[in-house]
């Protein structure tokens, strides 16, 4: 038995069978999503330098899929698709912002009040996980990252945001202080209620400006100024965190609560200025889609490791199949409590698209890259590639550098050995033509614009 089938068969006797026995009655439910975090920069995910103690002991008591993905590296699509289970072309959220208004009603910049009100209500005819948890009487909460105005887009009974781009008062959240989660977890419990906490700060999100106790700890280690910031960004998120968890096992509650923390998308910090180097979020490598997914569910989920994929998409069936709801129909993900379905993926795919939409109506016209991975391969296609008309145009996009210009004026695919390559410095496309060929034709049977 090679050590590939012997994984999936101890991962099968390991794995918890949801309906094996009766739940815990409506467990509480906290879904914590960092911002802008790379898949490396964790204790537990093996980083030498950055701290993340918190985190490490709630990866010591979860199911981890170290080859977790997002669909996509924008924070706005991946949110949307993260709270869906849907792919950005399907829900049709693909970028941060939504198209621009004509140059002679706008100047050029900006979206009007009528295209930012169709593109806040994407959401509104879509099951959101929030709303099928209220069909099972559960009270939502909404802070930190939001970008469809009104937390009640998005189906949350409660929440901070109000209607600014990124989130207003909800960004407030970790780096202020938790407080509106406890006085909402206190307030659900006084109504005897189960609650859903979705805890999305802009941590460790730019601005890179960390208390002192932090930074501190970072400076001198042969680092540069800034990444010394974001790695103790990555310790504040953390302590956040640990705060939150602390608050769950103070109020009694952490046994009946499932704990799922993912990134919204991947960060590789630039050593010599304050942003983010190549092949990093907005790029369609693997450093800006990886994050580790975690799960904890006292007593229901054994704690374990395991480089199976798993994908944000998984989110919303996970949860639905831990709490007996019937999922909405055809989601792409798979519930990562399934053993047959999570040893059984063979691939995943996903989607990079222009930061500012250029149509609220198609999201071909945006997209900029597909990918797809497997166990071993990792195969980016340029929008350009076997492509006419319209679709060949590469789209303005200030985030565009040369390089990723370059590779779309090229319309030529690149295939990387994500085991032994993964940085992804080595494009194999022309040594194993029929690989790729192979890996088009699974993705053009996924989506093909």
């Amino acid at each position: 038995m090679n050590s590939k089938h012997y994984l999936r068969l101890l991962w099968a006797c390991l794995s918890v069978a949801i309906g094996a026995a009766a739940p815990p009655p409506r467990p509480n439910i906290v879904l914590i999503i960092s911002d802008d975090q790379g898949y490396t920069d964790y204790g537990f995910m093996g980083h030498q330098q950055i701290q993340t103690p918190h985190l490490d002991r709630l990866a010591s008591q979860s199911l981890v899929f170290r080859r977790g993905y997002v669909p996509t590296s924008l924070c706005c699509p991946s949110l949307a698709s993260i709270i869906t289970g849907l792919y950005p072309h399907q829900h049709q959220i693909t970028s941060n912002d939504p198209p621009s208004a004509p140059r002679a009603a706008k100047g050029g910049r900006g979206s009007t009040p009528e295209v930012t009100a169709r593109w806040n209500a994407a959401l509104d005819r879509l099951p959101t996980l929030p709303r099928l948890l209220a069909a099972r009487g559960y009270r939502s909460f909404q802070t930190g990252k939001w970008w469809h105005g009104d937390f009640s887009r998005g189906g949350f009974t409660h929440g901070m945001t109000k209607g600014a781009r990124h989130g207003d008062a909800g960004l407030t959240i970790g780096r202020e202080g938790l407080q509106p989660i406890y006085d909402f977890i206190a307030e659900a419990r006084a109504r005897q209620q189960p609650f859903f906490v979705w805890y999305a700060p802009m941590l460790p999100h730019t601005p890179h400006n960390p208390p002192e106790r932090f930074i501190g700890k970072y400076q001198g280690k042969k680092a540069s100024q800034h990444m010394a910031r974001y790695w103790a960004m990555c310790e504040w998120f953390d302590a956040t965190c640990g705060e939150l968890l602390a608050h769950l096992d103070q109020k009694q509650l952490a046994e009946n609560t499932i704990v799922l923390y993912l990134a919204d998308n991947g960060w590789v910090q630039a050593p010599d200025k304050n942003g983010f180097a190549p092949k990093n979020k907005t790029t369609p490598f693997d450093f800006g889609h990886r994050t580790p997914i975690l799960l904890r569910w006292p007593g229901r989920i054994q704690p374990r490791v395991t480089d199976e994929l798993a994908c944000s998409l998984d989110v919303v069936p996970t949860l639905c199949a831990a709490l007996g709801i019937e999922p909405p129909a055809n989601l792409p993900g798979a519930n990562l409590l399934d053993a047959r379905a999570v040893t059984g993926r063979q691939h995943l795919f996903g989607e990079c698209f222009t930061v500012r939409s250029q149509t609220l109506d198609d999201p071909a016209k945006s997209l900029l890259w597909r990918w797809m991975v497997t166990d071993k391969w990792r195969l980016i296609v340029p929008r350009t590639y076997a492509a006419s008309g319209a679709l060949a145009d590469i789209p303005s996009d200030r985030y565009l550098t040369p390089d990723l210009i370059t590779t779309l004026q090229a319309a030529k695919p690149m295939l990387f050995d994500i085991r032994v390559d993964p940085r992804e410095e080595r494009d194999l496309a022309t040594r194993h033509p029929d690989i790729v060929a192979a890996m088009i034709k699974t993705m053009d049977a996924w989506w093909k614009p």
